[in-house]
């Protein structure tokens, strides 16, 4: 039987024995989330599911679309008689929402949030060669505050919300490891000092190890460094590079060093051994210019949500992933918004290895009806922390080359204290805490509410290129275009939905979406934005139109177009929902070619 979605899942830390536990489990719906009285954790379930697919999808076999509370899943694995003497790790790239794992009886973690990785360490409860009986149960309940990003409170989804995902949605896996060992390592590239800065943080470190980490390109060793330790809890180590191999990972060459730790006791035995992989890339702001390697490239972006028809937030196949970003780069553009979601990390490999540009963001939609913060449902802190963990688990990928943690949180400002302030300026406290590198956007749209941001934005779905273009003609004097505007009362004014703009680096991060689907009534059963088109040649003069107001604009850094795909009934993408052709990419391609005044004004 062929393993679904059997490639390594956390490309950026490889360990060379490893176990993929996709595939059949047992399975079983409890909807009243009464399982644990049950006995759901002590028995077989009625069912089975084929994960690391969702039940609400096709590909899972289970299919259920309904609200699903909760649900429990099952297997038994045997562990490899290779891995005898070390530890054995269970991971989760992802389950949705509320995980609890018991392995043989006993309970192993509790994780929160629904887009990023845990790991469980089973030492103890399991040796090689034993069975090891894993139970786990993913609390999803309808109507609670959570980070949801797309997924639909209704039963069914509407004009840009979509369906549900429950439960496990990423590969699960198993890797052995001894008691001492490395976790994942912060990479850290250095364009004017020509290096890499790493830093591996240890599991139980004891004195007497030794580190070395190894610098390659194609196969030639570049650099190395050793490092003895005490009893540091995290090594750091600097690679330099030397200019004879110097290479910048850049859109039109994504330039990759190749990287292996070694870990090893004071005999000189290896005790750990991992590989990994980096690019020599920087990210920095000069004006209104946001610059990468010192040049301004203007970020012709794309909105991706990452949603498939058999999927739904999960890729039917790793290919899958890296066709959606050839596709993206057939139509013109050279990156992404990754939008309301966290993407599995095998499409951020794909980028790595393909030069595509991407912002990372978080799901934060889910309190309410949007936002974190909407009539009485607040936030839990576990945005916070869910964020953190994301961060984390991306902040090696020299494809990401922004941060935004939050998405039209258009919730007016008032003169009272209020929690979304609170929780916008946490999670971009956190970002920056985590990451000085990289330029980070407040809130993406609607509401900025941190004075000093790095960036600042709008959305604008204006379709007549003209009135689009005098919505955007005030930048230049420091009075771009902002959300609210339109909608403004009697009594609320600018600062009622952001805070001023201070002269930041401005872009158009969501604009276009050009409904097209002339088979269908404008409706819950097909949306877009504005008024359809009356041919398809229309299509592609507003779609150039738009571009150009942006491209044009020198104090204009980059746009992002909505969208890359049509989902569900939200039918404005470039391409269908199934990937097949639904407009000439060629043409969008050239129509997105002309050089962004940003860029000319950059050239000596």
């Amino acid at each position: 039987m062929t393993i679904p979605r059997s490639e390594y899942p956390r490309p950026q830390f490889e360990r060379a024995d490893w176990l993929c536990l996709n595939g059949e489990w047992q399975f079983e719906i409890d909807q009243g989330d009464s399982g644990l009285e049950r006995g759901l954790a002590t028995r077989e379930l009625s069912g089975v599911i084929n994960v690391p697919f969702c039940p609400e999808s096709a590909l899972s076999g289970v299919e259920c679309t309904d609200h699903l509370n909760a649900v429990w899943y099952r297997r038994q694995v045997t562990i490899p008689a290779g891995w005898a003497g070390r530890d054995v790790l269970l991971h989760f790239q992802a389950v949705d929402y509320d995980a609890t794992v018991w392995v043989n009886g006993s309970e192993v973690m509790r994780h929160r949030g629904g887009f990023t990785p845990f790991v469980c360490d089973l030492s103890g409860l399991v040796s090689a060669g034993e069975t090891a009986t894993i139970i786990v149960r993913a609390r999803d309940p309808h109507g609670q505050p959570q980070p949801r990003g797309k997924q639909a409170h209704d039963y069914a989804g509407y004009g840009a919300i979509y369906g549900r995902t429950t439960g496990i949605w990423q590969s699960v896996w198993l890797e052995p490891v001894a008691p001492t060992h490395m976790r994942r390592p912060r990479i850290t590239p250095s364009v004017a000092r020509g290096c890499f800065v790493v830093e591996v943080p240890l599991v139980r470190p004891r004195r007497g190890l030794s580190l070395t980490v190894a610098l390659s390109s194609a196969g030639k060793l570049v650099s190395s460094a050793s490092v003895s330790l005490g009893s540091e809890m995290s090594v750091i180590a600097e690679l330099s590079v030397p200019s004879w191999s110097r290479t910048l990972w850049e859109p039109s060459n994504p330039h990759l060093y190749d990287l292996e730790f070694v870990l090893s006791d004071d005999e000189n035995e290896v005790i750990d051994r991992a590989t990994s992989y980096a690019g020599l890339r920087s990210v920095s702001i000069d004006g209104q210019a946001v610059k990468i390697n010192g040049r301004a490239v203007f970020q012709r972006l794309v909105l991706d949500q990452g949603y498939y028809p058999d999927g739904i937030m999960t890729a039917p196949s790793d290919e899958a992933l890296r066709h959606d970003i050839e596709l993206s780069m057939a139509a013109g553009f050279n990156g992404a918004r990754l939008h309301q979601k966290v993407f599995e990390e095998r499409f951020l490999y794909w980028a790595d290895r393909l030069g595509y540009l991407v912002w990372g963001e978080f799901g934060d939609w889910g309190c309410g009806g949007f936002g974190p913060d909407h009539d009485h449902q607040k936030p839990t802190p576990s945005y916070i922390t869910q964020w953190l963990e994301a961060l984390e688990r991306d902040y090696s990928h020299p494809s990401i080359v922004g941060w935004c943690p939050l998405n039209e949180t258009w919730q007016y400002r008032t003169d009272r204290i209020d929690q979304l302030d609170d929780v916008t300026l946490g999670m971009y406290l956190a970002t920056k805490a985590m990451d000085l590198t990289r330029p980070v956007l407040d809130a993406s749209g609607y509401a900025h509410r941190v004075y000093g941001a790095d960036i600042y934005d709008c959305h604008d779905y204006e379709q007549n290129p003209d009135v689009f273009a005098a919505n955007h003609a005030g930048l230049a004097q420091g009075q771009p275009y902002y959300n609210g505007r339109a909608e403004r009362s009697r009594w609320h004014d600018q600062r009622s939905w952001s805070i001023p703009y201070a002269g930041q680096p401005f872009f158009v991060s969501e604009f276009g979406g050009i409904w097209w689907n002339p088979q269908a009534e404008h409706g819950r059963d097909s949306w877009g934005y504005g008024e359809r088109c009356r041919t398809i040649e229309e299509v592609y003069e507003r779609f150039e139109g738009l571009c150009n107001v942006l491209l044009d604009d020198a104090n204009m850094f980059g746009y992002c177009y909505t969208q890359l795909t049509d989902i569900y009934q939200e039918q404005n993408g470039v391409v269908s929902f199934d990937r097949s052709p639904k407009l000439d990419l060629e043409r969008l391609r050239r129509a997105q070619q002309r050089p962004a005044a940003i860029e000319l004004a950059d050239q000596p």
